[in-house]
């Protein structure tokens, strides 16, 4: 099925959720972390544990950069390394007890913020907001990195 929408439309969708996100995380401290260690944290949390690789391609980060992240989550011991379970060769990443109660923190606080912000709308427009959640369920579904072909 091919859908046919405006550029403005898609550049207004995109703007939207930006917008939405980011003043989210500025309004919610995750302990000094970074939006991406914090995004780290919590794929980890939910997905874990992780292959390095795998951790990489799923946040779209090159391995340097995410070898930075996982050492800072490290010190922090919001996060361990540990040899994986079928591989004893291959290293996994998981959540420790301090990094998934940060998690559970963040998740509350955010979870607050909006509800504070959604008292401040019409009724109209929060259900329209509600309404919306199964299509921007199916956009994230469908924004879930691919792995990459050979070529």
């Amino acid at each position: 099925m091919t859908t046919t929408v405006d550029v403005d439309s898609i550049s207004q969708l995109r703007g939207s959720l930006l917008r939405i996100s980011r003043r989210i995380d500025r309004q919610v401290s995750a302990g000094g972390l970074t939006s991406t260690e914090t995004a780290v944290l919590g794929t980890i949390a939910t997905r874990g544990p992780l292959g390095l690789g795998e951790l990489a391609s799923y946040e779209g980060v090159n391995r340097t950069m995410l070898s930075r992240v996982i050492g800072k989550l490290e010190a922090a011991e919001l996060i361990r390394r540990q040899s994986s379970i079928t591989d004893r060769r291959a290293i996994q990443v998981v959540v420790t007890r301090k990094g998934a109660r940060l998690r559970e923190r963040l998740i509350a606080a955010r979870d607050q913020l909006l509800t504070e912000r959604l008292d401040e709308l019409s009724p109209e427009t929060v259900a329209a907001l509600f309404e919306a959640i199964p299509a921007l369920e199916s956009l994230a579904e469908v924004l879930e990195p691919r792995p990459k072909l050979p070529q």
